[in-house]
């Protein structure tokens, strides 16, 4: 690896465990929509599906899917309670910056979720960049969204490492050609 300038982490599941938080913010939506979903089905069988997919998966209509994930966004900081910060991750990541080396976030989560997760475990400022997936034509486990990070910052991929949890951001992070970290919260 050249020297490290840019560092990419996902942001559910590898810098912050949202996983309740998310789980709560859908049910509680979803339970306004007349779809009742428990805790342990949710983890079961649709922890990590993309959120339209998802919701599809569980009945809403294709029209009310907009509704339900707007609705979702505006009740998941009543449950951020529960969200925490990998701290070790992120103190790395901040020794690293003093030092240079830019910090962004690249998720296929939604910037509203994003920010105000950020928002709430006081991080939000300390980062150089945010990639959602509404930035890129093609989610992960695309790499488009790493390489668009890369090719905003000016490195390579020979000059970056990237954090993530999933199976699809995994496979993104390989297709990069930077080097990656698999990190497992839960």
């Amino acid at each position: 690896m050249s020297q490290l300038k840019l560092i990419l982490l996902d942001f559910d599941g590898t810098l912050a465990d949202t996983a309740e938080a998310n789980a709560m913010g859908y049910i509680a939506a979803l339970k306004e929509y007349g779809i009742e979903l428990s805790r342990e089905e949710y983890f079961a069988k649709y922890f990590g599906m993309r959120c339209a997919e998802f919701l599809a998966s569980v009945g809403v209509s294709h029209e009310d899917i907009p509704n339900v994930r707007r609705r979702k966004i505006e009740l998941y900081p009543t449950f951020f309670n529960t969200v925490t910060l990998n701290e070790s991750l992120w103190q790395w990541c901040q020794m690293l910056r003093r030092g240079g080396v830019k910090v962004w976030i690249v998720s296929t989560g939604h910037i509203d979720n994003i920010s105000n997760v950020m928002r709430y475990l006081n991080i939000d400022g300390n980062v150089d960049g945010i990639i959602t997936g509404d930035d890129v034509a093609h989610p992960k486990p695309s790499p488009e969204c790493f390489l668009k990070a890369m090719d905003i910052v000016g490195v390579t991929p020979a000059e970056t490492i990237i954090f993530e949890d999933s199976e699809l951001g995994l496979e993104a992070a390989r297709c990069s050609g930077a080097a990656y970290v698999r990190i497992n919260l839960r």
